[in-house]
């Protein structure tokens, strides 16, 4: 495989794994709906403030959010609402296996 295209296999891993958790997908769900500060998600999340900030991290860094602090507050949104398309390939891939589970049974 070229150079360059494992640098792209990896940079897709690299976004996959970020979302490779429940909290990460309840993050990026919740901000769907429009920008929301550390605080509120740690309430929506229902973890101490240093986890959420690590999930956040960990899906800026993927390229995933964007942040802004605004004084004492830093605000998430999702940088490329695009990734929610993926959301609906998996719900798709979910309702298949479920019923390839019916049709087995």
């Amino acid at each position: 495989m070229r150079a360059t295209v494992q640098q792209d296999f990896d940079r897709r891993a690299r976004i996959l794994k970020a979302l490779a958790h429940p909290t990460r997908l309840f993050i990026v769900d919740e901000l769907s709906r429009g920008e929301r500060c550390v605080c509120e998600l740690t309430d929506l999340v229902g973890d101490d403030m240093s986890t959420v900030s690590r999930h956040l991290t960990v899906l800026r860094d993927a390229g995933i959010l964007e942040s802004e602090k605004r004084g004492l507050q830093v605000w998430y949104r999702l940088k490329v609402p695009c990734v929610l398309n993926f959301f609906g390939c998996l719900e798709a891939v979910m309702t298949s296996e479920d019923s390839g589970r019916r049709s087995r049974n």
